[in-house]
Formats: C-alpha cells, structure tokens, sequence
C-alpha cells in the first residue's frame, strides 16, 4: 500500500529519512479494526519520529502519523484516537506507564491503511470534514485538556496563550472563545497575530511584550523562548498549562517567583477516549472548525514537513487521500 514513512532515524537531518513509496498492507489483530484513511494531519510529533525521539532504531522503517480520520470496513466513518495505552492498565490511559502512540510502537496514519484498537475508532460527527476530523486527535485533544480538564479556569477570566499560529495554539484560541474566556495572544510576525485575531482572539501582542495586565492563565507549548515571559504575565495564585516545550527545555525555573507568588506549573498530555467523545460534541454543538492552513495530497508530504520544521504554520497541516 501507499504509505509516507521514516526509512532510519535522522537527528540532525530529519527530512533525509523521509520516504513515500510501497509498505506491506496492515493486518488487524483480534480487537483491533483497519481503517481506509481519508485524511491525516502533520505534529511536531511526526518530526521528533524522523528524529529518532521516542522510537528506537530497531522499529525502523516506521509508517509516520499520529491522528486521522477514515472509514471503517463496514463504512462507518470515525476519528482516531492515537493513544493506545496497555491491555491490563484500567486507569486513565495517559497516565499509564506503558501507553503508546501511534507511530512509536505501531505504524502510523499516513497511508492507505492502518489498524487500530477498536475503542480507538470514534465515530466522526457528520459536521465534520475528514481534513477537520483528522486534526482532532492530537492538537485539538491536547488543547481541549488543556483548557478544560487541567486549567481550573472560570468562564470570564483571561488566558494567554503563547504562539498564535501552531495546531495546539489555534485550538486553544477557538476553545477559550467558544468557551467565555478573555483570549489573549502572542505572536511573532504581524501575520501570526492577524490570523489569531481572525480566529477570535480578544487581544494580540508581539512575543515578549508587556502586556496591560496580569493573566490567570498561561498556556505554553513553546518551553526556553517564552518561559520568563509566561512567569511574568501570571497574577498571584495563577497557572502555566505546559504541553510541549518546541524552543527547548527552559534555562531558569524562576522558582522565587512560582513560591513567592504561590503560581502553579502543570503539566498536560494528550487526553483520554472520553475527551475525545467530549470535545468533539462540544465542537459540534458550536459549529467550530479547526484552523486548517495547508491540505496537501500525501503525495506532496514532503512539502508539508518542510513548512513545519520551518515554523511556517497558519493551523494544522493536514494530508488527504
């Protein structure tokens, strides 16, 4: 079958190992299903594979992808989860030790096929593009726990958001706004703050900038580029939501003012089945529609991986079939 997938791992050369051509066909095991994949979307993920992060060299070749959206064999149209967790683990699944994603153990969703468990296929709201589908399971996800389930945030209170133009960034910004917060925004260039204004953020400023008040909430997925500034914009008793750390581990904790101020640091991944379900409802029920800046055929794959590791995103890149 058509696949886009790493040939060997490549730290300082990542797109040298990405390869599209022929893989074997996948085989479901009992309890898993195969799905004919309709659309898939690109993550930092994806690059960190190439890289060789989080896989070891032995699981190479590996088919690249994280999330997507498909058709099941009996035609049910469904949204992936890409979290697999252990069968013997009964509690929440990204808190199992031995959880997985899709491309570090198991082939991933950039190809004609790929097999899943069952519970791992969730039905697509028919709202619903499979290119918009297909963005749900990782950026959306992470955004959605994020905000809802680790941010203690009341409707009404201001949240900023660091990075206007990334998958999980813009998520976040239709969430908040959906959702009654005050979104405010930083950005780099003038065109990844006009693109969060136009996603419905309250206020936008450059990166760095003094900002006119206190926030009670950060939401980070930068790390070392903007760390002080997210320590600095928080009110007493505030919180930093951190999901990913793109720019690198950061140099200084800036631990006088997290206890002198009582601010809190927590820490999000991904989310479960169930966050899922929920925030694909919630989107249905608000007719949100995630950010997509660039569709591209899996063919032109190459193109896609190119922008991101560039950092020339405007929402989520997303192949189709």
């Amino acid at each position: 079958m058509f696949a886009v997938y790493a040939a060997e791992p490549n730290r300082d050369d990542p797109l040298a190992s990405l390869r599209v051509g022929d893989r074997p066909d996948p085989v479901a095991p009992d309890g898993w299903v195969k799905v004919a994949v309709r659309a898939a979307s690109l993550n930092m993920h994806d690059l960190w594979t190439l890289r060789g992060v989080g896989i070891k060299p032995d699981q190479f070749p590996m088919i690249l992808g994280c999330d997507g959206a498909g058709v099941l064999e009996d035609g049910t149209e469904v949204v992936l989860h890409s979290v697999i967790g252990d069968p013997s683990w009964s509690g929440e699944e990204t808190l199992d030790p031995r959880r997985t994603l899709l491309t570090e153990k198991h082939q991933g969703t950039f190809a004609d096929h790929v097999v899943v468990p069952a519970r791992n296929a969730l039905p697509k709201p028919a709202g619903l593009s499979f290119a918009e589908g297909a963005c749900m399971g990782t950026a959306w996800l992470t955004a959605y726990r994020m905000l809802f389930v680790k941010s203690g945030l009341r409707p009404g209170q201001t949240m900023l958001v660091q990075g206007a133009s990334g998958g999980v960034s813009t998520a976040l910004i239709q969430l908040g706004r959906a959702a009654g917060f005050r979104v405010w925004v930083t950005g780099r260039s003038e065109e990844k703050r006009a693109l969060a204004t136009s996603l419905g953020a309250h206020a936008v400023f450059e990166s760095g900038a003094r900002l006119p008040e206190r926030v009670d909430a950060v939401f980070e997925t930068v790390g070392k580029a903007t760390w002080s500034h997210s320590m600095k914009a928080l009110k007493p008793g505030g919180i930093v939501v951190i999901s990913g750390a793109t720019s690198g581990d950061a140099s200084a904790a800036e631990l006088q003012r997290l206890f002198f101020l009582q601010l809190r640091v927590v820490g999000s991944t991904m989310g479960t089945r169930e966050e899922l379900a929920d925030l694909m409802a919630f989107c249905d029920l608000n007719d949100l529609k995630p950010q997509i800046g660039t569709e591209l055929p899996f063919e032109e794959a190459e193109k896609g991986f190119q922008a991101m590791l560039d950092g020339e995103t405007a929402g989520k890149i997303v192949f189709t079939r």
